[in-house]
């Protein structure tokens, strides 16, 4: 009995598991040798294909780690922060600095980031695009959200985009730094909570109304 051919939803599906392969070994080798130091063929090691199939996927380096940059910025796009303008500050604030901060130091988290800032000099559309569409998207959404408080009376903010910077900054104190150049594991959520109840306070001192 002759087998009946593949239909297309298996061909798609070994497809995405084959580049799925490829991207994971890749980035192994990228993390382990750097952009410069990873060749294709040792990724084609790495990812237990041979270099042809490498090539079909992916036609040279950049294009793979423009991939892998790719990745991640969609995988960070989808982590929802609740910036709902019905909210207080007083519940928003600290829970998305948690968030913020516990998306941003995750085991193996930082990996993608150190990779982005070690080739962004060489390849700036990179991380251009990562900036872009990963941290600065957020900033503008938190942005919006203390000038919908704002005018709700919660807080007197000059520059919305400085106060959502100056809060996220704050909220990495001591954390961000240290996991980010392998200085310190991913920080407990004890801690995390610790550093942004900290910047919480601080933020409301400087832009919460004044009582009389």
């Amino acid at each position: 009995m002759v087998a009946a051919p593949p239909t297309s939803v298996h061909v798609v599906e070994e497809e995405s598991s084959k580049r799925r392969q490829i991207l994971d070994g890749a980035r192994k080798v990228f993390l382990d040798l750097g952009f410069d130091g990873a060749s294709m063929g040792e990724i084609a090691r790495a990812a237990g294909v041979s270099k042809g199939t490498l090539y079909v996927y992916f036609p040279d380096k950049a294009g793979l780690f423009a991939a892998i940059v790719e990745e991640e910025k969609l995988a960070q796009g989808k982590i929802i922060f609740n910036f709902d303008p019905a909210r207080s500050v007083d519940v928003t604030l600290p829970e998305f600095g948690r968030a913020y901060v516990g998306v941003l130091c995750r085991p193996g988290g930082g990996s993608a980031i150190r990779t982005v800032m070690a080739i962004a000099e060489r390849m700036p559309e990179l991380g251009s695009r990562f900036y872009t569409h990963v941290i600065a998207h957020t900033v503008d959404r938190f942005a919006a959200y203390l000038e919908a408080r704002a005018a709700l009376g919660d807080l007197v903010i000059d520059d919305y985009q400085l106060a959502a910077w100056q809060f996220m900054q704050m909220c990495q104190a001591t954390l961000f730094q240290a996991f980010i150049f392998q200085a310190a594991p991913s920080p407990s959520p004890e801690r995390i909570a610790t550093v942004v109840d900290s910047a919480t306070r601080v933020f409301f001192a400087a832009y919460r109304p004044k009582a009389n």
